[in-house]
C-alpha cells in the first residue's frame, strides 16, 4: 500500500508543477493588463475629458467581466471533456487574446477603435485566465502531494502567481514602454511585445499538449451522472463566492489603482508601489506555503483583520505605503477562501470551481467603482473606504460564513 501511495504522488508531481507554472502566467497576465491603465489613459484617452479615470479602469473591468461569463461553462466542459482538454482550450484562448492586443496597436490613426480592440483583447485573455483557473484550483486542491494540505498547495501556486504579478509592473513600464514618461508613451510600442508573447504562449500550448495530466477522482460528475442538488444550495460555498467577489475587488483595487493614486500625489515612481504590493503578495504566499498546521479559517481571520487596519491607516493618513503593504495580508486570502468554500463538496467540486470563478467579477466591479468615485470626489484618498467594506465582509466569512452545515457535507 505504501508503494502505491508513493507512485500516486510521483504521478501527480509533473502535473502539479505544470499547474504552478500556469498560475505564474495568469498572475503575470492579470497584473500586466491592469498596469496598462495608466499608460493607455494617456495614449488612447487623451480626448476623454473628465471621464478618463473611469474609462481607463474599463481595461481591468473587461478582464474580470470574463470570469462570471466563462466560469460556469468552463466547469461544465471539465465535467464533459476532462481537465486536460479544458486546459488546452484555455491556452488557445490566451493566444487569441494576445493577438487582439497586437492588433489594437495597428490602429494608430483611430485611437477609439484601437482602444475598443484592446478591451476585447483584455476580455479574451481574461476568459483564458478564467478557464485555466477552473482547472488549476480544484487540481491543486485535490492532487496528492506528500506532507501538504490543500491550502499549502494553493499557496505554492499562489507564490508562483505572485512572482508573475511582481515582475509585470516593470515589464510594462520598462520593457513595453522603455521607461518613458506617461505623457510620452505611444500605442505602437505594444506591437512587438504582444506578438512575442503570443508566440511564446503558442509554444507553451504545443508543449503542454504532450504532457500527461491524470484525472482527479471524486472531483467531478461521472459521464452521464446528474447532480442531485443545485450548486448554490451549499451555504458555505455561496457565501464563499461572495467572499471571493469582495476579495478580488480589494486585491485588484490596490494592485491596479495604487499607481493612479500615486500619480495624483506626484509620487516619482508609481510602478515601485505596485511592485512592492505584488512582492508582498509573493512573500506572504511563500510564507503560507510552509504553514501545514495553521487552519485556513485562522489564517483568514488574521489577514483580513490586518488588511482592514492598514486600509484604515491609508485613508486617515493618506499613506501609499500602507496600501502597498496590504499585499502581505491579501496574499493567502484566495487559497483560504477557496479551501473553505469547497470543503466536503465531493463530486460537486468541479461545478463549484466554475461557480467560484463568477465571484472574481469583483475585480471588474470595484476598480471601476473606485475610478468613478475618484472622478466624483476629485481624488483617490476617500475611495479606499469602499475597499475597507470588502475586507469587512471577508472577516465575516472567516468568522461565521465559512462554517459547514451538516446538511452540506457530501461523501468524498
Amino acid at each position: 500500500m505504501k508503494n502505491q501511495t508513493m507512485k500516486k504522488e510521483t504521478d501527480y508531481l509533473l502535473p502539479f508543477l505544470t499547474m504552478v507554472f500556469l498560475f505564474l502566467v495568469i498572475g503575470f497576465m492579470t497584473t500586466a493588463n491592469s498596469q496598462f491603465q495608466g499608460p493607455l489613459k494617456e495614449a488612447f484617452l487623451s480626448g476623454a475629458g473628465g471621464h478618463r479615470n473611469a474609462m481607463a479602469t474599463l481595461i481591468t473591468f473587461s478582464w474580470f467581466l470574463a470570469y462570471p461569463l466563462c466560469g460556469p461553462p468552463a466547469s461544465r466542459r471539465v465535467d464533459r471533456c476532462g481537465y486536460k482538454s479544458t486546459l488546452l482550450m484555455g491556452l488557445v484562448t490566451m493566444v487569441a487574446g494576445l493577438l487582439l492586443f497586437f492588433l489594437s496597436s495597428l490602429f494608430t490613426s483611430n485611437l477609439k477603435l484601437g482602444f475598443a480592440v484592446f478591451l476585447l483583447g483584455s476580455f479574451t485573455v481574461g476568459a483564458s485566465a478564467t478557464i485555466l483557473q477552473v482547472v488549476i484550483n480544484p487540481y491543486l486542491s485535490a492532487c496528492s502531494i506528500r506532507v501538504t494540505q490543500p491550502i499549502q498547495r494553493l499557496a505554492i501556486g499562489g507564490t508562483a502567481n505572485s512572482i508573475g504579478t511582481a515582475v509585470a509592473p516593470y515589464f510594462v513600464a520598462g520593457v513595453v514602454f522603455g521607461g518613458a514618461q506617461m505623457t510620452e508613451v505611444s500605442v505602437s510600442q505594444i506591437t512587438v511585445p504582444f506578438l512575442v508573447m503570443a508566440a511564446v504562449m503558442a509554444l507553451v500550448l504545443f508543449l503542454l499538449a504532450r504532457i500527461p495530466l491524470p484525472d482527479i477522482e471524486n472531483t467531478r460528475a461521472a459521464d452521464g451522472e446528474k447532480l442531485e442538488r443545485g450548486i448554490w444550495s451549499f451555504r458555505h460555498l455561496t457565501l464563499g463566492v461572495i467572499a471571493i467577489f469582495f476579495y478580488v475587488g480589494a486585491e485588484v483595487c490596490v494592485g491596479a489603482n495604487i499607481n493612479m493614486h500615486a500619480l495624483e500625489t506626484g509620487f516619482a515612481q508609481p510602478a515601485l508601489l505596485a511592485t512592492i504590493y505584488w512582492t508582498c503578495m509573493l512573500v506572504g504566499r511563500a510564507a503560507c506555503s510552509l504553514l501545514n498546521r495553521v487552519p485556513p479559517r485562522t489564517q483568514l481571520v488574521f489577514t483580513s483583520s490586518a488588511a482592514l487596519l492598514l486600509l484604515a491607516a491609508a485613508v486617515v493618513f493618506d499613506s501609499l505605503w500602507a496600501l502597498a503593504f496590504t499585499g502581505l495580508f491579501h496574499s493567502i486570502m484566495w487559497g483560504a477562501i477557496y479551501t473553505l468554500s469547497i470543503r466536503h463538496l465531493g463530486k460537486y467540486t468541479s461545478a463549484a470551481s466554475g461557480i467560484f470563478m463568477t465571484g472574481v467579477v469583483g475585480g471588474a466591479v470595484f476598480p471601476l467603482l473606485q475610478g468613478v468615485l475618484a472622478d466624483v470626489f476629485g481624488g483617490w484618498r476617500l475611495t479606499w473606504i469602499a475597499v475597507m467594506a470588502c475586507e469587512s465582509y471577508i472577516l465575516f466569512y472567516a468568522l461565521r460564513g465559512s462554517r459547514v452545515r451538516e446538511a452540506d457535507i457530501e461523501s468524498e
